[in-house]
């Protein structure tokens, strides 16, 4: 069993005893879903989101994030950014689901759970656990860092092509990067009207990050963005993408080939955007 210390625990209305590995699933579902100020839900398998949708309406963002990945998301962890209401929960009552996160849950929703008794139900607080460090210990000691809460809005990112990307595709790269800080690197998210279409992550190269996503997109690739949390070494991934219909890239930019990368993208009609900042998540 896991065994949360802190202020900022969340409340258990139901459900089987939370173990170490569903404290964890469910922190990494908060704190992605918590990235957005659209309404959200994120399904997240093993720390790693495997499909993250936002709308206006909770049950189609439930609906879209699931649909998203759904042989990965059978057994896996869902985050929402709102409280949980019956409609919503009635989707969730047709899948299996370890745990659900949520601010708050609606009489209706815990009415239609309660029949799902081993689901676990999470109220969560509406603050974060107040932290300025992450500490993690390693076999040479314990491991300190500045947590990151970087939010870019489309003022930060310098358009590196002549092919700039439309409002609608702006819109699409911010929500894939939000996305890909969640994301074990090497991480490549592919995204279209602010859904998750494909995920490749915990890669030890990137290029098989970069095929991992576009296999699980399929078709949805072609029209889709991509983000990357780091910069692209080589134009393989570029091409890739582009082969497989991405319009438009977001990167960090700074590797000694950004020129070669930045062509590639050129003769191949990808508008591409550089953050400048990068987000590796490990």
């Amino acid at each position: 069993a896991g065994v949360l210390y802190g202020s900022a625990a969340p409340e258990q209305l139901q459900g089987k005893e939370l173990s170490f590995v569903n404290i964890l699933d469910a922190d990494a579902a908060l704190k992605c879903a918590m990235e957005f100020e659209r309404t959200t839900v994120v399904i997240i398998k093993h720390t790693s989101p495997c499909g993250v949708a936002s709308t206006n309406e909770l049950k189609e963002a439930f609906r879209k994030a699931y649909a998203a990945d759904p042989k990965s998301a059978f057994g896996g962890i869902i985050g929402l950014n709102r409280a949980v209401d019956g409609s919503t929960a009635e989707l969730i009552a047709q899948r299996f689901f370890e745990v659900v996160v949520a601010p708050d849950f609606s009489e209706d929703a815990l009415e239609v759970l309660r029949e799902k008794q081993n689901l676990r139900l999470l109220r969560a607080p509406t603050q974060f656990f107040d932290f300025t460090r992450e500490l993690r210990t390693t076999a040479f000691g314990a491991l300190v860092q500045t947590p990151s809460r970087a939010s870019l809005t489309a003022g930060d990112l310098a358009v590196v092509t002549q092919k700039r990307p439309t409002p609608e595709q702006m819109q699409d790269l911010l929500f894939a990067w939000k996305v890909a800080k969640h994301v074990k690197s090497n991480a490549i998210v592919l995204a279209k009207d602010e859904c998750t279409v494909g995920i490749g992550g915990g890669q030890v190269s990137r290029v098989d990050a970069t095929e991992m996503a576009v296999r699980k997109a399929g078709g949805l690739a072609r029209g889709a963005v991509l983000a990357s949390d780091a910069f692209f070494p080589f134009k393989d991934n570029v091409l890739i993408a582009a082969q497989a219909g991405v319009v438009a890239v977001i990167q960090p930019g700074g590797s000694l080939r950004d020129e070669e990368v930045i062509l590639t993208a050129e003769e191949h009609g990808v508008a591409m955007v550089f953050t400048r900042t990068r987000e590796f998540k490990h």
